[in-house]
């Protein structure tokens, strides 16, 4: 089989420097696997696109980035993965989107004592008792916006009776999962689709008979753009939530003015007002003439993270380098970042509306959901 590889080539500037002292690390050479073709592609290029971003700004001469399609394929994930290993000679393995490609590649990939550092997927299985020293998760645990969104749904919202759906993969039980546990009403229905499916009719259908006064639905991608644009046909009336990936800056521009007024969960948004993420989306803006999305800000954050422990050990050391990981000494997009035991993060979550300013849809902050949230299984990981 034949994979798609291109080497992204860093622009020369001075050597990074952090908290006044020159950067000590050596070469590093990095294997994004992520999806760039397909459906799911968008979320893949925004990722690679965020973390190529950070790089740039930094100057650091001393990364290289070997970029790879997944294609969504969990099979092309771990040929990628052992051929990067191997013989690509790689230090640092990033970029995954999905849940079940990440179940396929990070445990190998830590059990070679690669450090993986992940900008989107969260499954369960390595946040509680599956936790590993040589995987850091930079964006959240998969059940985290989703339990959020269950308490805003049955607390802010006082929703009594959800309809709950989700793809049949691990972050889609996840999700489902996080839901119920924030949320203390009834569910109406709980339904699993296809991964990748792009007709909603039946469930459509289902949502309409059901007599709930919700719905939550968690489909990244183009499932969250072929399942607003039938809901919205359809005539349904039930109100929607969502976490950040079904109303995501790619879905939006392509749903329209059926997602106005929807309510969703994130980590981040372009309207938080720190440092960092002020240079962040106007850096993003110009460098590739669109907004930001969360995965764009997650690879950004994942790429400045790599950044900030270059700048305090070298790769060949391993123990230091991974203390200087869980340090996360850098300027998140998220404003404060830190770790819990499991190497996830330590995080606000936040209640956003769909809005449109100008002829852009996107989101803005209404509220806080949860604050300083640490994941459910942090406790289940021997790490200390």
């Amino acid at each position: 089989m034949q994979f798609k590889l291109a080497v992204t080539t860093i622009v020369a500037a001075t050597s990074l420097l952090c908290m006044g002292a020159a950067a000590v690390a050596g070469p590093v050479k990095v294997g994004m696997i992520t999806t760039l073709s397909g459906g799911g592609a968008g979320l893949g290029i925004d990722v690679k696109d965020g973390f190529e971003l950070a790089v740039k700004l930094s100057g650091n001469r001393d990364i290289t980035v070997v970029v790879a399609d997944d294609q969504r394929k969990p099979d092309v994930a771990v040929q990628l993965a052992d051929k990067m290993i191997q013989s690509d000679k790689v230090d640092v393995l990033t970029g995954i989107i999905w849940s079940n490609l990440a179940m396929a590649v990070v445990p190998s990939a830590t059990a070679q004592n690669k450090i993986y550092l992940s900008p989107n997927a969260g499954p369960s299985a390595l946040a509680g008792a599956g936790c590993n020293k040589n995987y850091f998760n930079v964006a959240w645990q998969n059940d985290d916006l989703h339990q959020a969104a269950g308490a805003y749904a049955g607390g802010v919202a006082k929703y009594k009776n959800s309809f709950i759906l989700a793809p049949n993969y691990p972050a889609g039980k996840d999700a489902l999962k996080g839901y119920k546990r924030g949320y203390k009403g009834t569910v109406a229905s709980e339904v699993y689709t296809k991964l990748g499916q792009t007709d909603y009719a039946g469930e459509i259908a289902q949502i309409k008979a059901s007599g709930a006064d919700s719905v939550y639905f968690f489909l990244p991608g183009g499932m969250g753009i072929a399942f607003m644009k039938q809901y919205a046909q359809s005539g349904a009336k039930t109100p929607l939530v969502g976490p950040a990936f079904s109303f995501d800056q790619g879905i939006l521009q392509a749903v329209g003015a059926a997602a106005l007024g929807v309510r969703n969960t994130s980590q981040w948004s372009k309207d938080l007002d720190n440092a960092a993420n002020v240079k962040f989306v106007k850096a993003f803006q110009e460098a590739y003439g669109r907004l930001p999305s969360l995965y764009a800000s997650q690879g950004y954050d994942t790429a400045n993270l790599l950044l900030s422990a270059m700048a305090q050990a070298d790769i060949g050391n391993a123990d230091a380098f991974r203390a200087a990981l869980k340090k996360a000494n850098f300027e998140s997009t998220r404003g404060a970042f830190k770790f819990d035991n499991s190497q996830h993060p330590i995080q606000d979550i936040y209640v956003r509306e769909v809005i449109k300013e100008g002829d852009v849809y996107t989101n803005k902050i209404l509220s806080k959901a949860i604050s300083q949230h640490v994941g459910v299984y942090a406790s289940q990981c021997a790490m200390k």
